[in-house]
């Protein structure tokens, strides 16, 4: 019999009750070996509680494209780099729903490419830096004279203990000393807590954040917080345990931790395949920025798709806030012609066949109301109108339809037509005689002058160069 693992406010490897805002400095790191074994599959914990959705009053979206982003491709050129920034401008539009990018500080090529994007004068997306939490490492964020800069916090003892080497102790003292140094310099520190979601939230997480927000309160500049689900624990499910439920987690920090919402983001992976629901679980608790690469390319299993972070803000919003989401067809198409990059065909949104179908009863119903098996206008809003591939499952049907998209005579051509029984029938064949691939556009235009020829001499529009056999 399965059962879900449910855990009572005395289980002392379980959910932190005691909101407290002090340290607790352990000798030893708190690895929660009860959720995450390790040489077995991670567990995730219930509990008969859940929190409210608080989804704050304005929502937005950072790039971490040439960050996180260039981690799990290939480097991007210079002249790449500065492509793909015009390219966020323009997808976020002119209300800068994609509020901020974040750019590597270290070589060269990083600086130059700063500099080409900051000469292009866009408002949006901003331009912040990434650095590790060493003072060596802000000289470079003053260097290129930034407003904002994301610091490398890492919150779980993983990280701390194992990594590090470091205490709790010594961990919040280094975090806090070069956020210090950010706000002298009138930056803006974005303190990115990596390995949030194993992370003992009441016993370091918590108290680090409020020290934050007391150095705030002293400076009177903002601190901003991005939780980091760097191996992709979160959980979406509201009913779920800490420290991976990303309802509880965000809502701890708001209101446990007294993170402003609009100072609050979330930076989500995809190694457990949940990285959008996790995101908008997120968005839908409380955190006001969500972080992701254009295409999702990140490290190990990637990052949240922008695109469909785009896609999520208007299903949520109900509007696109200015954006232009056709654009999203030319950036996947600059990524696959001048980056060489290889995008799943079934990718959502962005690969060659994410509208396509190849069943005969999806055709059927596309030549009755495209509605019926189109997930909105793809033609539209991304340029992308919906296809149909012939093969062995397309029937009929999917004949009729290709043959209208191709000739360009729309609706003309049906079910009924003289040849088209005959066309399916010769198709047919080819599969039953151990065809694999589908029947292309110029194979089946060379079946109409065969079969159909009588279509060809309408007085409707063409596509292509064609005449009937003599």
């Amino acid at each position: 019999m399965v059962s879900l693992r449910f855990i009572s406010d005395d289980d002392k490897n379980a959910l932190r009750t005691n909101p407290s805002p002090e340290l607790e400095d352990t000798s030893e790191p708190n690895l929660m070996r009860d959720v995450f074994p390790y040489t077995e599959i991670p567990r995730i914990c219930f509990e008969n509680k859940r929190v409210p959705m608080d989804m704050p009053s304005e929502i937005f979206i950072t790039d971490t494209t040439f960050r996180d982003g260039q981690q799990g491709h290939k480097p991007y050129s210079v002249e790449q780099i500065t492509r793909l920034f015009e390219y966020l401008h323009k997808l976020g539009g002119p209300n800068g729903i994609i509020r901020q990018s974040e750019f590597f500080l270290y070589s060269k090529k990083d600086k130059l490419a700063v500099e080409a994007c900051r000469k292009m004068g866009f408002e949006f997306p901003q331009i912040t830096g990434w650095i590790r939490a060493h003072k060596e490492d802000f000289k470079l964020v003053k260097q290129m004279e930034l407003n904002e800069t994301g610091i490398l916090t890492s919150a779980s003892d993983y990280h701390i203990f194992l990594k590090l080497k470091w205490t709790r102790k010594k961990a919040v003292e280094n975090y806090l000393d070069i956020a210090r140094s950010a706000i002298n310099s009138e930056i803006i520190p974005r303190c990115h807590f990596e390995d949030v979601t194993r992370a003992d939230l009441y016993g370091f997480v918590v108290p680090l954040a409020r020290k934050l927000m007391e150095l705030q309160e002293e400076s009177g500049m903002r601190v901003k917080i991005r939780l980091c689900d760097t191996l992709g624990f979160g959980v979406s499910n509201e009913y779920a345990a800490l420290p991976r439920s990303i309802p509880k987690l965000v809502y701890t920090m708001v209101n446990d931790a007294k993170v402003p919402k609009e100072q609050l983001e979330w930076h989500g992976h995809n190694d457990f395949y949940r990285m959008i629901a996790g995101s908008v679980s997120a968005w839908l608790h409380g955190c006001a920025g969500i972080n992701g690469t254009l295409l999702g390319y990140g490290e190990r299993t990637g990052n949240t798709p922008i695109e469909a972070l785009c896609i999520e803000y208007a299903q949520l919003t109900g509007s696109t806030g200015g954006m232009d989401l056709s654009v999203i067809t030319d950036i996947v198409r600059y990524f696959k012609e001048d980056i060489k990059t290889k995008v799943a065909r079934t990718k959502p949104f962005v690969g060659s066949e994410f509208n396509l179908t190849r069943a005969g009863i999806h055709a059927d119903g596309l030549l009755k109301n495209e509605e019926i098996y189109n997930i909105f206008d793809t033609g539209k809003i991304l340029k992308r109108p919906i296809q149909v591939a012939i093969t062995d499952k397309s029937g009929v049907a999917g004949i009729v339809y290709k043959i209208n998209e191709l000739i360009g005579i729309h609706t003309k051509v049906d079910k009924t037509s003289p040849g088209i029984v005959e066309m399916y029938q010769s198709i047919h064949q080819q599969f039953i005689d151990g065809r694999t691939t589908a029947i292309s556009e110029d194979e089946l235009v060379s079946l109409v002058v065969e079969f159909m020829p009588h279509i060809l001499s309408c007085e409707y529009p063409c596509k292509y160069e064609v005449s009937p056999k003599e």
